[in-house]
This record gives C-alpha cells, sequence and structure tokens, in this order.
C-alpha cells in the first residue's frame, strides 16, 4: 500500500469528487481515478460507489477513510519529529566525566552548548574513569571525559582536551612545602591520600610510584578532589593533582610542588566510540567542543 495512494482516496472522499480533487491535488482525473482504483486492488475491496451521480463511499471505505487519516497524521508527525532532530532542536546526550573535570573548561562549554539548544538534554554522569569507558562500550554513555591512556583505545574516536601534569599538594609545615620541584623517589615515606581504585589517576600515580622503586603507602581514598584536599589540610597525608586544580587551592593552606625527572602527564581526553552510529545533536556537540578548545 502506498501513502501516496492513501492520500489521493482521502483527496477524493472529502471532496466528493474526482474533478474536484484532481484540481487540489495538481493532477488529472484519469490519473487519480487509476491511483484509487489501485489502492481497491491492493486491498480487495471497494471503496467507492461510482454509480451515483455524486461518489459515495461504501462501508469499506468509510472504515478505510478513518485509518487513513490517521496513518497520514502520524506519517506527517513522524517527519515533523524527525525534522526537529535533523535541525537540532531535540535530542539527549549522555556525558561521562571524572569528578575533577567539573571545574575544568567543561562547565562554561555545556552552559553556551544548552543557550543554542535548549531542548537537546545533556545528561552528565560523574564516575570513575575505568567505569566510564566501560560505559561507553556498553553503549550506556555517548561520551566520556576520561584520562589518557585508555583500554582499547583503537575502538575511540579520541579529542584531547587538556594536557597538563599532576603537581604534589601538601600542608605548608610540610618538609616538602618550600621546595621548587620533587621527584617521586622522595615521597617514598609519605602517606598517600589517593583517588579510588576505579579512577585511572589512582593508577597512573602507582605505576609512577613503583617506576621510582617504592609502592605507595595509602592511607585514605575517596572520589572527591576538595575532600582529598581537606585531608591534606588536616595533615592527614600527600597527594597529587592536575595544576588546573592546583590553581584553585588556597595558597595559605596548601603548597602545590612540581613532580619532575619525570613529570607525571594527566592527559583529558573526550571519547565515543567509532562503530556507533553518530546523531545530529552528537555530531553538533562535537563541534561545539572542538570550538571551544580552540578558543581557550
Amino acid at each position: 500500500m502506498d501513502l501516496k495512494h492513501l492520500n489521493y482516496f482521502v483527496a477524493v472522499a472529502e471532496a466528493g469528487s474526482f474533478t474536484q480533487a484532481a484540481r487540489k491535488l495538481h493532477v488529472t482525473q484519469p490519473s487519480l481515478s487509476k491511483m484509487v482504483r489501485l489502492l481497491e486492488e491492493d486491498l480487495g475491496v471497494q471503496l467507492i460507489d461510482r454509480s451515483a451521480k455524486q461518489i459515495e463511499l461504501t462501508d469499506a471505505g468509510l472504515t478505510i477513510l478513518r485509518s487513513a487519516k490517521q496513518i497520514i497524521q502520524s506519517f506527517e508527525d513522524m517527519s515533523s519529529e524527525l525534522e526537529e532532530v535533523i535541525t537540532l532542536k531535540k535530542g539527549t546526550l549522555r556525558l561521562g566525566i571524572p569528578p575533577m573535570v567539573g571545574s575544568y573548561f567543561l562547565p562554561s562549554v555545556i552552559e553556551k552548548f544548552s543557550t543554542h539548544y535548549p531542548q537537546i538534554k545533556l545528561q552528565v554522569i560523574e564516575q570513575g574513569g575505568q567505569s566510564l569507558e566501560q560505559d561507553i562500550l556498553q553503549g550506556d554513555l555517548d561520551f566520556s571525559m576520561v584520562i589518557l591512556p585508555v583500554k582499547n583505545e583503537e575502538r575511540y574516536h579520541v579529542l584531547p582536551c587538556i594536557n597538563e601534569n599532576l603537581r604534589l599538594v601538601v600542608h605548608p609545615e610540610h618538609k616538602l612545602a618550600e621546595q621548587t620541584n620533587i621527584q617521586m623517589s622522595q615521597l617514598e615515606h609519605e602517606s598517600f591520600i589517593m583517588f579510588r581504585n576505579d579512577f585511572t589517576i589512582h593508577h597512573l600515580i602507582k605505576e609512577h610510584c613503583e617506576a621510582a622503586g617504592f609502592e605507595p603507602k595509602i592511607v585514605f581514598e575517596s572520589s572527591q578532589w576538595d575532600f582529598m584536599t581537606e585531608m591534606v589540610s588536616a595533615k592527614y597525608g600527600i597527594t597529587l593533582l592536575p595544576e588546573g586544580i592546583c590553581l584553585q587551592l588556597d595558597a595559605k593552606r596548601y603548597s602545590s610542588v612540581a613532580v619532575v625527572q619525570p613529570a607525571i602527564p594527566w592527559q583529558l581526553s573526550m571519547i565515543w566510540r567509532k562503530d556507533k552510529y553518530l546523531s545530529f545533536a552528537s555530531r553538533e556537540w562535537i563541534r561545539f567542543v572542538k570550538t571551544e578548545l580552540i578558543e581557550m
């Protein structure tokens, strides 16, 4: 059954005349009559009684007319909704972020994006980097902000966002507080305040400790960097955080020291699956983030 045939039948039924319907549809009367007969053949019933001067619908015609109007209206609604999606008026994007990313460039990007596209819902899920990678692979997230490296990197598109180093954060009275820089080996006997095991940064720091010849003594783990720094302020231990976060810390309560030989790179990137269809909203989000990174 052709949707065009249904449209032609409805036009004839509402006009009560093949002539008037043909004029309204800008087709010839013979063509219109042929289309209606094809519909009748497809359905196996007579829809129009042509014996009278003015056409009348059969019982089957009346039934089909009601259904045909519903089908045509549903198709028009679907077309309108699709047009809204194509023109970026609707949609939902699911973005995963590690807790520390909330204070970086992302809030301003989200604010600008939401202002431009208020009908696109942006769901932000905050959790550890390793969980974010898994959720991307399972299709539970559209995009994730992660710390490189990631497993199975060949399966993702990777958009680098921030590239900086980790710094040591200590209490101002700590013996290392006044140093210009330190090496990881100097932290062998320190008490480490770390992100939880499901955070990529946890493993990043641990690997650098092991490379320096020691296993870090972890005395406290958390998912929130601000809670971790409060523990540093209470002289419970030391921690390592990205440069951007260190710049936000109160210099009267904390000292941050560069880590060298080697430095510990903290590379924040946005990833999404290569094998997944990108919606119109997704494509625009990628473009938006790229533009904001250029302007930073």
